[in-house]
Protein backbone atom coordinates (compact mmCIF):
# COMPACT_ATOMS: atom_id res chain seq x y z
CA UNK A 1 0.00 0.00 0.00
CA UNK A 2 2.79 2.22 0.82
CA UNK A 3 4.82 1.57 -2.67
CA UNK A 4 1.38 2.49 -4.50
CA UNK A 5 0.79 5.92 -2.81
CA UNK A 6 4.10 6.87 -3.64
CA UNK A 7 4.01 6.03 -6.73
CA UNK A 8 1.01 8.82 -7.60
CA UNK A 9 2.19 11.08 -5.27
CA UNK A 10 6.28 11.24 -6.76
CA UNK A 11 5.01 12.45 -10.38
CA UNK A 12 3.46 15.42 -8.83
CA UNK A 13 5.95 16.44 -7.24
CA UNK A 14 7.59 18.44 -10.00
CA UNK A 15 4.92 20.27 -10.94
CA UNK A 16 4.55 21.46 -6.95
CA UNK A 17 8.25 22.86 -7.46
CA UNK A 18 7.64 25.07 -10.31
CA UNK A 19 4.21 26.43 -8.76
CA UNK A 20 6.06 27.51 -5.45
CA UNK A 21 8.90 29.22 -7.79
CA UNK A 22 6.31 31.00 -9.39
CA UNK A 23 4.66 32.11 -6.96
CA UNK A 24 7.89 33.36 -5.23
CA UNK A 25 8.58 35.09 -8.42
CA UNK A 26 5.61 36.40 -8.31
CA UNK A 27 6.12 38.30 -4.99
CA UNK A 28 10.01 39.30 -6.01
CA UNK A 29 8.51 41.41 -8.72
CA UNK A 30 5.77 43.72 -6.31
CA UNK A 31 8.87 45.18 -4.85
CA UNK A 32 10.13 46.65 -8.27
CA UNK A 33 6.72 48.63 -8.69
CA UNK A 34 7.34 52.68 -7.48
CA UNK A 35 4.15 53.49 -5.23
CA UNK A 36 3.99 57.10 -4.62
CA UNK A 37 7.85 58.33 -5.30
CA UNK A 38 8.11 61.97 -6.18
CA UNK A 39 12.29 62.39 -6.50
CA UNK A 40 12.12 65.85 -8.17
CA UNK A 41 13.41 69.01 -6.35
CA UNK A 42 11.29 72.26 -7.71
CA UNK A 43 14.48 74.27 -6.31
CA UNK A 44 16.70 72.59 -8.42
CA UNK A 45 14.15 72.57 -10.97
CA UNK A 46 13.53 76.20 -10.63
CA UNK A 47 16.60 77.57 -9.01
CA UNK A 48 17.25 81.39 -8.04
CA UNK A 49 20.16 83.54 -9.56
CA UNK A 50 21.38 86.72 -9.23
CA UNK A 51 21.90 88.61 -12.65
CA UNK A 52 22.37 91.93 -13.93
CA UNK A 53 18.82 94.57 -14.13
CA UNK A 54 18.55 97.79 -15.40
CA UNK A 55 15.64 99.92 -13.70
CA UNK A 56 14.87 102.89 -15.20
CA UNK A 57 11.67 105.56 -15.32
CA UNK A 58 10.49 108.03 -17.70
CA UNK A 59 9.89 111.45 -17.15
CA UNK A 60 7.71 113.08 -19.86
CA UNK A 61 8.94 116.68 -20.72
CA UNK A 62 6.19 119.33 -22.53
CA UNK A 63 7.74 122.53 -24.66
CA UNK A 64 6.08 124.88 -21.43
CA UNK A 65 7.71 122.96 -18.82
CA UNK A 66 10.01 124.22 -16.43
CA UNK A 67 9.72 122.31 -13.31
CA UNK A 68 8.79 118.93 -12.23
CA UNK A 69 5.17 118.47 -10.73
CA UNK A 70 4.59 117.19 -7.91
CA UNK A 71 3.75 113.81 -9.12
CA UNK A 72 6.79 113.68 -10.95
CA UNK A 73 9.10 114.72 -8.26
CA UNK A 74 7.85 112.52 -5.54
CA UNK A 75 8.55 109.73 -8.73
CA UNK A 76 12.47 111.20 -8.72
CA UNK A 77 12.49 111.46 -5.24
CA UNK A 78 11.40 107.68 -4.71
CA UNK A 79 13.78 106.86 -7.27
CA UNK A 80 16.75 107.79 -5.97
CA UNK A 81 16.18 106.06 -3.12
CA UNK A 82 15.89 102.89 -4.49
CA UNK A 83 19.36 103.79 -6.37
CA UNK A 84 20.47 104.06 -2.53
CA UNK A 85 19.02 100.58 -1.61
CA UNK A 86 20.28 98.54 -4.30
CA UNK A 87 23.90 99.31 -3.61
CA UNK A 88 24.45 100.63 -7.51
CA UNK A 89 27.60 102.45 -8.17
CA UNK A 90 26.51 105.34 -10.44
CA UNK A 91 22.77 106.56 -11.82
CA UNK A 92 22.32 107.97 -15.08
CA UNK A 93 20.21 110.83 -16.30
CA UNK A 94 19.61 110.94 -19.78
CA UNK A 95 18.40 114.12 -21.19
CA UNK A 96 17.10 114.36 -24.59
CA UNK A 97 18.95 116.60 -27.37
CA UNK A 98 17.38 117.98 -30.27
CA UNK A 99 13.73 117.61 -29.61
CA UNK A 100 11.20 120.13 -29.86
CA UNK A 101 11.66 120.17 -25.84
CA UNK A 102 15.49 120.36 -25.96
CA UNK A 103 15.16 124.09 -23.84
CA UNK A 104 12.59 122.68 -21.13
CA UNK A 105 14.23 119.53 -20.75
CA UNK A 106 17.80 121.30 -19.62
CA UNK A 107 15.76 123.04 -17.29
CA UNK A 108 14.06 120.33 -15.68
CA UNK A 109 17.38 118.56 -15.86
CA UNK A 110 19.24 120.64 -13.60
CA UNK A 111 15.98 120.46 -10.81
CA UNK A 112 16.29 115.94 -11.34
CA UNK A 113 20.02 116.19 -10.58
CA UNK A 114 19.34 118.63 -7.62
CA UNK A 115 16.13 116.54 -5.64
CA UNK A 116 18.24 113.64 -6.26
CA UNK A 117 21.65 115.59 -4.41
CA UNK A 118 18.89 116.51 -1.56
CA UNK A 119 18.42 112.32 -1.19
CA UNK A 120 21.76 112.51 -0.43
CA UNK A 121 23.12 110.81 -3.57
CA UNK A 122 27.04 111.98 -4.13
CA UNK A 123 27.21 114.34 -6.92
CA UNK A 124 29.86 112.07 -8.29
CA UNK A 125 27.24 108.53 -8.59
CA UNK A 126 24.91 111.60 -10.94
CA UNK A 127 26.26 111.00 -13.99
CA UNK A 128 24.24 113.36 -17.04
CA UNK A 129 24.26 112.49 -20.56
CA UNK A 130 22.59 113.84 -23.44
CA UNK A 131 20.66 111.02 -26.14
CA UNK A 132 19.74 111.94 -29.55
CA UNK A 133 16.10 112.67 -30.07
CA UNK A 134 15.93 114.73 -33.08
CA UNK A 135 12.95 114.08 -34.95
CA UNK A 136 10.81 112.38 -32.28
CA UNK A 137 7.30 113.61 -31.54
CA UNK A 138 5.19 114.31 -28.62
CA UNK A 139 6.69 115.11 -24.91
CA UNK A 140 10.17 113.15 -25.48
CA UNK A 141 11.06 111.93 -21.56
CA UNK A 142 13.88 112.85 -19.32
CA UNK A 143 15.44 109.06 -18.42
CA UNK A 144 16.85 107.82 -15.12
CA UNK A 145 18.19 104.44 -14.63
CA UNK A 146 20.96 102.59 -12.83
CA UNK A 147 22.25 98.96 -13.31
CA UNK A 148 22.07 96.51 -10.18
CA UNK A 149 21.67 92.82 -8.90
CA UNK A 150 18.46 91.24 -9.17
CA UNK A 151 17.30 87.49 -7.99
CA UNK A 152 15.07 85.99 -10.24
CA UNK A 153 14.02 82.57 -11.66
CA UNK A 154 12.98 81.46 -14.94
CA UNK A 155 9.33 82.39 -16.34
CA UNK A 156 6.76 80.38 -15.09
CA UNK A 157 3.50 78.60 -17.04
CA UNK A 158 5.12 75.66 -18.11
CA UNK A 159 2.39 73.34 -19.01
CA UNK A 160 3.91 70.91 -21.00
CA UNK A 161 2.26 67.86 -20.10
CA UNK A 162 -2.06 66.87 -19.28
CA UNK A 163 -2.23 66.61 -15.51
CA UNK A 164 -5.69 65.05 -15.93
CA UNK A 165 -4.25 62.21 -18.06
CA UNK A 166 -2.06 60.93 -15.89
CA UNK A 167 -1.36 58.43 -12.88
CA UNK A 168 1.97 58.78 -11.62
CA UNK A 169 2.04 60.77 -8.09
CA UNK A 170 5.20 63.35 -9.70
CA UNK A 171 6.16 67.21 -10.01
CA UNK A 172 4.74 68.50 -12.72
CA UNK A 173 7.42 71.18 -14.14
CA UNK A 174 5.51 74.03 -13.04
CA UNK A 175 5.20 73.00 -9.79
CA UNK A 176 7.29 75.13 -7.12
CA UNK A 177 7.57 78.75 -9.83
CA UNK A 178 5.60 80.81 -7.89
CA UNK A 179 6.86 79.57 -4.50
CA UNK A 180 10.42 80.64 -6.02
CA UNK A 181 9.24 83.86 -7.49
CA UNK A 182 7.76 84.92 -4.01
CA UNK A 183 11.38 84.15 -2.75
CA UNK A 184 13.57 85.98 -5.00
CA UNK A 185 11.10 89.01 -5.04
CA UNK A 186 11.36 88.86 -1.20
CA UNK A 187 15.53 89.74 -1.08
CA UNK A 188 16.29 92.61 -0.06
CA UNK A 189 20.09 92.61 -1.57
CA UNK A 190 21.07 90.03 -3.95
CA UNK A 191 24.19 90.50 -3.07
CA UNK A 192 23.39 88.48 0.01
CA UNK A 193 23.67 85.37 -2.24
CA UNK A 194 26.99 85.74 -3.56
CA UNK A 195 28.72 86.60 -0.19
CA UNK A 196 27.82 86.79 2.87
CA UNK A 197 28.14 90.51 5.08
CA UNK A 198 31.53 91.63 6.94
CA UNK A 199 30.32 91.14 10.66
CA UNK A 200 29.45 94.34 12.40
CA UNK A 201 31.01 95.80 15.49
CA UNK A 202 29.90 93.75 18.79
CA UNK A 203 27.92 95.29 21.30
CA UNK A 204 30.14 95.98 24.11
CA UNK A 205 27.21 96.67 26.92
CA UNK A 206 25.73 93.85 25.97
CA UNK A 207 28.21 91.35 26.41
CA UNK A 208 29.49 93.40 29.88
CA UNK A 209 25.73 92.11 30.42
CA UNK A 210 26.13 88.49 30.23
CA UNK A 211 29.41 88.25 31.88
CA UNK A 212 28.55 89.81 34.83
CA UNK A 213 25.69 87.61 34.87
CA UNK A 214 27.97 85.08 34.23
CA UNK A 215 30.24 85.89 37.30
CA UNK A 216 27.16 86.82 40.07
CA UNK A 217 25.40 83.33 39.15
CA UNK A 218 22.39 84.71 37.66
CA UNK A 219 20.00 82.69 35.18
CA UNK A 220 20.36 84.22 31.30
CA UNK A 221 17.32 83.90 28.44
CA UNK A 222 19.12 81.34 27.26
CA UNK A 223 18.67 78.98 30.35
CA UNK A 224 14.85 79.71 31.02
CA UNK A 225 12.62 76.51 30.05
CA UNK A 226 10.00 76.80 27.15
CA UNK A 227 6.96 77.07 29.77
CA UNK A 228 8.70 80.73 30.75
CA UNK A 229 8.85 82.62 27.71
CA UNK A 230 6.76 85.58 27.28
CA UNK A 231 4.76 85.70 23.92
CA UNK A 232 2.36 88.24 24.79
CA UNK A 233 4.43 90.67 23.18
Amino acid sequence: MTKTSRALIDPLRPFAIALLLGLSGGCANVHTIEVGAVPDDYRNRHPIVVGEAVRTIEIPILVSDRALSPGDRSRVEDFGERFKVSGAGAIQVLMPAGAANDFAARHVTSEVVALLKRRRIDKARIYVQPYPAQGLAGPVPIRLAFATLEARTRQCGVWDADLGDTSENRNYTNFGCATQQNIAAQIADPRDLVSPRGMGEIDAQQRTNMLDKYRTGRRTQSDANDTETDYTW
